[in-house]
């Protein structure tokens, strides 16, 4: 923008120039300047500005007035502007006056540069030369305003000083203009034609603003959908956005507004789309979903709630897996098309619209499948719900309530529960006891009519609409519900997007009849149709809208009489018959039935006459079988004809699902031909511990001495999957002298000593058991011993004493050991030993307790005098006894150590002196003798065990 103030020789300012440019769809930006003038003298006047640095040349002739229809030779004016890059000059003819000219230049996006058109008015008056020199151009600020694609630079110079300039105008000359700027404070703004802004500066100086429009570059939508062009809040320029559009359909699957797909199965009633910021009072959109098989395994669509202010409309589905539909609006059943209170209701094809133009959204439901549609400008980011955040982002579509992400889409919907009261069992909260599968459970082939959605059929719309999900959908549905041909949703719901996208699929004769469409006898089917159909009482100007809609149509060369009437007529007439419910139009002879009744227009009289309406004879229909009742239902080949049919009520039976013992679970099935599902427990594939379920390949806790793990191998007898487990392994080597004993309370035992290991002088090992003893392997005179106390294995080592052995005094041939292998004996010579005592030394033991050191013992040892001689004179045997045995003795006292620790004191007999003591000799046979001898040598081997006893201990 170039602001220049023409200042006259007075110094006051009396010109006003206002700028208009051509519209946002312009290919170049036109500048057409009026300016106004006082009745004063004029004189030439020559304008120089210098200091632009944009150069520009324009000479353009035009009429004085935008507005006036005439042409005078006087009211013309000639701009030539030059300018270099330091220079602009402006010369023109005009009165000697002080003029403000605001002229905005932005090139367009094809044009080199701007074409001014300015036109001076001034009233019949003298002129007279005026020099007016400007100089010192000063450029005040530069800014960009953006407001979508659109922007416009904006440059604003004031010239401050005269020039001299030579411009003549005619007198006479007229034109029209707005105020003069003194009637516009600083500040104010005001539009002009074509998307021109003119904005008070100060004083007389009028900012003209054209609004130039530059294609925006198109965005990508998550959604998969074409971004829509939406016109600014000025009005003259448009910006892309991206719609808010979510589907469901099927049982049921949904695509969130940002385009994220995904499948969940609840039969309760959830939200689809509310509101974050509450902005629309009672504003919400709701699905009411049911159990459409009966395992309980998915869920279907049964009732569309759409909430606005006062109003609640309820589409719900007549019958189910049909796109037969039922509208009510607040409880009330209201007849199409319904308009009232900012919210009208009415049928595009097979669709049930509900549109709000205040909020330009709609919602389309026809049984099978919904659709929403929602403009990102009015509900970007401020949607929550099963439809997700409208954001072009899919990162956030699976919110919770709370705000938070959850970790699926299937987990947050069940989130999104409402409190319905036709559903007690369903409360929000209330999570449920598995996440739902998406997946069906055993591989199955899919149908081939999903094939289609991937095959040439939708090949046109690959390029506008991705076929996958829906392509995922179908095959899901075919394979969980075989028999519903639910998978025709997934190609409706599909060929419907990419007709909202412009692209017509003509799909239904392709499936072989599976997924075919039934119209009236008095309609045609078309995959193709208007949106609108076209009526005799609505414009029947061409429909130029690039959106289809499939659905029921008057054939060629008919139309439909009114959106209410549903009655297809040739032509228009100008005959007209009147009933007494409504006006209808027929020719004279003309049959057509209304309220159930055959009727037949007449010229004259009352004009129609009337008959009740025939009904074809039916069969007669019972319904036998628990669950089962009657229902009336619309006849679609004559409405007039009600059908009986049986339908199913499952609550109405009386059998309840079973309480299954742990590890099985109660699935129900309906046989052919009846109602009420049949309930039996069926094992879950699962293992049962404790009360508590396992499922196969998870570990089972049984004891901590064993890993235990739930297979997938089942007991026939309990039907229950079996339980494998392993012993932990344990080390059960033990070393010499010990055993392996299981210990309560620990999976592994340990080596507990049984005996003792005794390390001899020659490096060998000996094991012996509690009261064994065992001589040294390399010398007879160790003995060694083991005891048990209190479970304490002791060892002990014995030293053998031997008494004092003169081989000497044996006999030849006669040395032998005694029987403790270690101490040598013979039979000793002729000359007997005298009794003597006799030292030894060794370890005294005394109930368990031994002395520290080997203690010298004595003992009474040899021969006395002792001898059987037969006498004659007596003729008897004469005896002469006599024994070596102690005969002065002392009691001594040894300090004896104890396996515990303590020691105790102990006495002991000592002898001091021995000598042969008489003793009394009784007779006996000589057959005793060799007893004897037996008892003497028994009596030998005891003392030499106690012996050996004795140093053990």
């Amino acid at each position: 923008t170039i602001t220049a103030t023409h200042t006259s020789l007075t110094g006051s300012p009396t010109a006003t120039v206002s700028t208009t440019t051509a519209g946002p769809l312009s290919p170049e930006p036109t500048t057409k300047t009026t300016v106004s003038q006082p009745s004063v003298p004029t004189s030439p006047v020559r304008v120089t500005t210098s200091g632009v640095s944009e150069t520009v040349s324009t000479t353009k002739t035009t009429s004085s007035g935008p507005t006036s229809s005439r042409s005078t030779p006087h009211s013309t004016s000639v701009v030539t502007e030059t300018s270099s890059p330091m220079t602009t000059t402006v010369t023109r003819t005009a009165p000697t006056v002080s003029a403000v000219i605001t002229t905005t230049m932005i090139p367009g996006p094809s044009s080199p540069g701007p074409t001014a058109s300015i036109a001076v008015s001034t009233p019949s008056i003298t002129t007279s030369p005026v020099s007016v020199t400007t100089s010192g151009t000063t450029a005040t600020e530069s800014f960009t305003t953006t407001s979508g694609t659109t922007s416009s630079n904006v440059t604003t110079i004031t010239a401050t000083t005269t020039s001299t300039t030579s411009e003549t105008i005619s007198p006479g000359s007229t034109s029209t203009s707005r105020p003069t700027a003194t009637s516009s404070a600083p500040g104010e703004s005001w539009w002009l034609c074509n998307c021109t802004k003119a904005i008070c500066i100060e004083d007389d100086i009028v900012q003209v603003i054209p609004v130039i429009c530059i294609p925006p570059p198109a965005p990508t939508c998550t959604n998969g959908l074409s971004p829509v062009p939406v016109i600014d809040e000025d009005g003259c320029c448009w910006h892309w956005e991206c719609d808010c559009y979510c589907t469901g359909w099927g049982d049921p699957h949904y695509m969130t507004f940002d385009g994220h797909y995904y499948s969940y199965q609840g039969n309760c009633t959830y939200v689809l789309v509310e509101e974050i910021n509450k902005t629309v009072d009672n504003f919400g959109v709701y699905i009411d979903n049911y159990n459409c098989d009966a395992r309980d395994v998915v869920s279907c669509p049964r009732t569309l709630i759409v909430r606005h202010e006062t109003q609640e409309v309820h589409l719900a589905t007549v019958k189910p897996n049909t796109v037969q539909v039922e509208v009510t609006v607040n409880k009330q059943a209201v007849a199409l098309p319904y308009k009232k209170f900012g919210l009208s209701i009415y049928v595009s094809g097979i669709n049930y619209v509900v549109e709000i133009p205040e909020l330009k959204m709609n919602v389309t439901y026809n049984g099978l499948s919904f659709s929403i549609r929602m403009p990102y400008s009015l509900f970007g980011n401020n949607t929550q719900g099963q439809c997700g955040t409208c954001n072009n982002n899919t990162a956030d579509d699976c919110m919770l309530p709370n705000g938070n992400l959850a970790e699926n889409c299937e987990t947050m919907a069940d989130h999104w529960q409402v409190i319905d009261p036709s559903k007690p069992e369903c409360s929000p909260g209330l999570m449920p006891t598995k996440a739902p599968s998406t997946t069906p459970a055993q591989p199955c082939k899919e149908s081939s009519i999903c094939e289609l959605l991937l095959g040439s059929v939708f090949e046109p719309c690959h390029s506008f609409v991705r076929p996958e999900n829906y392509y995922k959908a179908c095959v899901f549905d075919s394979c969980v519900l075989p028999n519903l041909d639910l998978e025709c949703s997934s190609l409706q719901i599909y060929a419907a997007t990419c007709a909202d996208q412009g692209v017509c699929i003509d799909w239904r004769s392709h499936t072989n009849g599976v997924c075919s469409y039934k119209c009236p006898s008095n309609k045609e089917y078309r995959a193709c149709g208007p949106i609108k159909e076209t009526t005799c009482k609505s414009s029947q100007q061409n429909e130029t809208s690039t959106k289809y809609v499939e659905g029921c149509f008057c054939p060629n060369g008919t139309m439909l009489y009114d959106s209410a009437i549903d009655v297809c007529v040739k032509t228009c007439g100008e005959f007209y018959c009147f009933t007494w419910i409504c006006i209808c139009f027929h020719f004279f002879g003309e049959e057509f039935t209304v309220d159930c009744q055959d009727c037949i227009c007449l010229e004259g009289g009352n004009g129609i006459v009337c008959h009740p309406h025939e009904c074809a004879k039916q069969n007669k229909t019972t319904c036998d079988g628990e669950g089962f009742y009657e229902v009336q239902e619309v006849n679609s080949e004559d409405p007039c004809c009600p059908i009986v049919t049986c339908k199913c009520n499952t609550s109405l039976c009386t059998a309840k699902a079973p309480k299954c013992p742990l590890g099985f679970e109660a699935h129900s099935h309906i046989p052919s031909g009846q109602c009420c599902p049949v309930y039996q427990c069926v094992p879950k594939r699962v293992c049962v511990h404790q009360n508590a379920e396992f499922l196969p390949n998870s570990s089972v806790f049984v004891d901590k001495c064993q890993n235990c793990i739930c297979t997938n191998e089942v007991n026939v007898s309990t039907q229950l999957n079996i339980i494998s487990c392993e012993q932990i392994p344990c080390n059960t080597h033990c070393e010499p002298g010990y055993e392996h004993q299981p210990v309560k309370g620990e999976c592994c035992g340990k080596c507990v000593q049984t005996k003792c290991v005794i390390h001899t002088a020659s490096n060998s090992d000996l094991i012996l058991s509690p009261g064994e003893f065992k001589h040294d392997p390399y010398n007879n005179c160790t003995i060694y011993s083991c005891v048990n106390i209190h479970n304490q294995f002791i060892s002990s080592t014995s030293e053998i004493t031997c008494p004092a052995f003169n081989e000497e005094s044996c006999k030849p041939g006669t040395v032998t050991l005694l029987p403790n292998g270690c101490c040598k004996t013979c039979a000793p010579l002729d000359s007997p030993t005298p009794c003597s005592v006799r030292e030894r030394k060794d370890f005294i033991v005394y109930k368990g307790c031994r002395s520290e050191h080997r203690i010298v013992m004595t003992e009474c040892e040899g021969t006395c005098g002792t001898f059987s001689l037969y006498s004659a004179e007596a003729n008897s045997m004469e005896h002469s006894c006599s024994c070596c045995r102690e005969s002065r003795t002392a009691v001594r006292e040894v300090r004896l150590k104890c396996p515990t620790g303590h020691s105790i004191s102990h006495k002991y007999v000592y002898v001091e002196s021995c000598s042969c003591q008489d003793t009394e000799c009784n007779d006996s046979q000589s057959s005793e003798s060799h007893s004897r001898e037996e008892n003497n040598r028994e009596k030998r081997r005891n003392r030499n065990k106690r012996a050996i006893s004795l140093t053990s201990k």
